[in-house]
């Protein structure tokens, strides 16, 4: 059987620059930053005290109070974002054969708030036993997945996938994967992640992974500049509807791009550390390549995983000029995250979404905040700093890559 071609139909944004898909991409043009000072709980000990919160976003706008307390705040966010997606895809929902709908859903921890407060709760009350009966169901990443095959009725395959910071470029991969091998004809995928909170903070602070530039929160993610000291929590949820190609073109659906490919690999190096010579990035971007059956020299547009990391950025911008040689320097390269932060699991949707509304326009959003040049990155790549840059883009790339040594890298193109 030939695989199927896969596409993107349908598009949902909720993150801490604008709460829908077109609010997040004005942001995105706009180089709007979503840090500022933590409100969810008080920082005030913490050795950062900043993070890329939602804005505005009040849970009772989408669901009624008890359906809420039901839920933490990463399934929240998931829900939100796909029903954005599935208004947006048009995806006739009285119609549709939901036996050949399934979701797969990214989230690198799942409910850490819920677990944080009931732990909390357990120990304030002498360790009596008394727990919440949706504790388990709450806290588990897989509910994302579960809830919205349930409000929908979606019936296809449904799990989640976890690979801290690739999660959801693992979830897309394995959608694509799925609707190629026709075990589905339209697959609901992305990723949300909910981390900022007490537990989240302290324990990236504790590992010495995140920026402690308080003092200036909005400049604190600053990809591939000298001075940055680390990544900017982020949260929300990205979701996109993918769909096989005869499917979409069948029910006269709108199509944004095709997921042409999708790459693997592992560092098998460290716990939390790139590999020096980013010998899996190099590896995920070119099994990307190979399995979209593209030049190197096709590629116009990288979204980086680019956490403003001082290891990360160098060992990601090394491994590009490994693969795509001087035409590195003939793409834009880009980081969002120095708007975002870093939405952990959630990362790869919305980076994704980022890549392909770069394809839809045909502009590359900038990467914010670098002041100060590393002599250790290659500074003849265009990483697009400061402004959102115009140009063709027919295919493009975005990279994750997550704690434990997992890569994960998507390519989108221009549907012909």
């Amino acid at each position: 059987m030939k695989p199927r071609r896969v596409v993107v139909t349908g598009l949902g944004a909720l993150t801490p620059i604008g709460n829908t898909l077109s609010a997040y991409w004005e942001g995105l043009l706009s180089g709007t930053s979503g840090a500022a000072p933590i409100t969810y709980f008080d920082p005030t000990l913490f050795k950062t005290q900043f993070a890329c919160e939602l804005k505005n976003f009040d849970p009772l706008d989408h669901f009624d109070r008890k359906e809420a307390r039901k839920y933490d705040r990463f399934a929240q966010y998931a829900l939100v974002s796909v029903a954005e997606a599935i208004e947006d895809s048009q995806l006739q929902l009285d119609t549709v054969d939901k036996d050949r709908v399934g979701v797969i859903w990214g989230a690198g921890i799942g409910g850490l708030e819920t677990f944080q407060n009931e732990v909390l709760n357990f120990a304030a009350g002498n360790e009596n036993p008394r727990f919440n009966p949706f504790f388990i169901p709450k806290m588990i990443a897989d509910i994302a997945p579960g809830l919205i095959s349930i409000k929908y009725g979606f019936r296809g395959p449904n799990f989640a996938t976890v690979s801290a910071c690739a999660s959801a470029s693992n979830a897309m991969i394995d959608a694509l994967n799925y609707i190629r091998l026709g075990y589905a004809d339209v697959i609901v995928t992305g990723g949300s992640e909910a981390a900022v909170t007490k537990a989240g903070i302290g324990g990236f602070n504790a590992m010495h992974a995140l920026s402690k530039r308080n003092e200036d929160p909005k400049t604190a993610s600053r990809p591939f500049d000298k001075d940055r000291d680390g990544f900017v929590l982020g949260e929300g949820a990205g979701a996109l509807i993918l769909e096989a190609y005869e499917h979409a073109v069948a029910r006269g659906a709108t199509i944004y791009a095709e997921l042409a490919g999708g790459g693997l690999s592992a560092d098998a190096h460290h716990m939390t550390a790139p590999h020096p010579e980013g010998l899996g990035a190099t590896k995920v971007m070119e099994n990307c390549l190979r399995d979209a059956a593209l030049e190197p020299t096709e590629v116009d547009a990288i979204n980086m995983h680019g956490t403003s990391t001082p290891l990360g950025d160098i060992a990601e911008s090394s491994a590009i000029v490994k693969v795509f040689g001087d035409h590195a320097y003939a793409m834009n390269i880009n980081s969002t995250k120095s708007m975002t932060g870093h939405l952990l699991g959630a990362a790869g949707a919305v980076e994704a979404i980022a890549s392909i509304m770069a394809i839809k326009h045909g502009v590359v959003p900038p990467t914010i905040n670098h002041q100060t040049p590393d002599e250790e990155i290659d500074q003849k790549i265009n990483f697009t700093f400061g402004k959102a840059q115009k140009r063709t883009v027919n295919v493009a790339l975005s990279n994750t890559f997550g704690f434990g040594g997992h890569n994960a890298c998507v390519l989108f193109k221009k549907i012909n």
